[in-house]
């Protein structure tokens, strides 16, 4: 694998490093990927706790023929700049940078133009086949530990979850906490969109109107009408976007059409790593353990792309 220093969105208000990776044997023009990372700021390599899911894919998908782009996420780079902007979507956040980097691949000679592709994880996932409609253009969409749910009942799911396992006290208290959350969420589509941009729902800088044009955009919608290539991965034991809400949902609402394929891997959370607490408390202290990305991950991915 070669890596070469690439700049996404250059000559733009938010220039990101990246990376480029490519194969070191190769015959013609090749495909690509651009990985979209899920939620929060992150680093072109996907760090998180102590493991780097998209260093990994960049060196799994090049060694078997794939071109990968990454780079660091906008609000890793720019978050104090961005943190007092109240319009402030995922628009900015995310959806123009993967578009920059679709531009990019489409001036390089080196991949195959009709075979550049888009792999969102987690909340990436959820807006990839946003990304695509929106400019994008890919000739597949790859959607990993993703979700037809709206953010909002994600959290409020996640909340749920947490809340079962904690004791007595303690739940009697973080129940005052997610039902004051759950009543602000269950309001922010009866806002305007600049109610929504001054009303606070997460700390001082998450906005109403961040979750509100997210949720005006869901990504079933996009998914139901699309005709192109798609793959919706899981693992088994993720306990942040689960097999019963997310991945069964995206079957119930799409196993009906023919471009779409399913693949679920036992035993895998949501890093698409070996699972080993199994519990929505303890994630933080799971990706602290340094780990590896299933290896046959990478195998289903390459040989899907390479098929289409």
């Amino acid at each position: 694998m070669v890596e070469e220093k690439i700049v996404v969105g250059a000559g733009t208000k938010y220039p990101l490093n990246g990376m480029l990776s490519i194969p070191e044997e190769r015959n013609g023009t090749i495909p690509a990927v651009i990985l979209v990372h899920g939620s929060g700021p992150s680093n072109m390599d996907g760090k998180v706790g102590n493991n780097f899911i998209f260093k990994e894919f960049a060196e799994g998908l090049s060694e078997r023929g794939i071109a990968v782009i990454r780079y660091d996420k906008r609000t890793f780079v720019y978050g104090k700049e961005m943190r007092n902007d109240t319009g402030m979507s995922v628009k900015e956040e995310t959806i123009e940078d993967a578009i920059l980097a679709a531009d990019l691949l489409r001036n390089e000679p080196r991949i195959d133009q009709n075979k550049i592709f888009i792999i969102g994880h987690s909340m990436g996932g959820m807006l990839a086949p946003r990304i695509d409609a929106e400019g994008g253009n890919f000739a597949g969409i790859i959607i990993m530990a993703g979700s037809p749910r709206k953010l909002e009942e994600i959290m409020m799911t996640q909340n749920d979850l947490a809340l079962k396992s904690l004791n007595r006290v303690i739940r009697f208290i973080a129940k005052k906490q997610v039902a004051a959350l759950s009543s602000k969420l269950n309001n922010i589509y009866n806002l305007t969109d600049e109610e929504a941009k001054s009303t606070p729902v997460l700390g001082k800088h998450v906005k109403a109107y961040y979750l509100k044009e997210m949720g005006e955009h869901p990504a079933i919608h996009y998914l139901k009408d699309l005709d192109k290539p798609v793959l919706i991965m899981q693992g088994e034991k993720d306990v942040q976007s689960t097999v019963e809400d997310d991945f069964e949902a995206y079957k119930k609402q799409l196993d009906q059409k023919p471009n779409v394929t399913f693949k679920l891997y036992p035993n895998l959370n949501h890093l698409f790593m070996p699972a080993i607490y199994g519990n929505i408390l303890k994630v933080q202290k799971e990706y602290k353990v340094a780990q590896k990305v299933e290896s046959q991950v990478f195998k289903d991915i390459a040989d899907w792309i390479h098929s289409v």
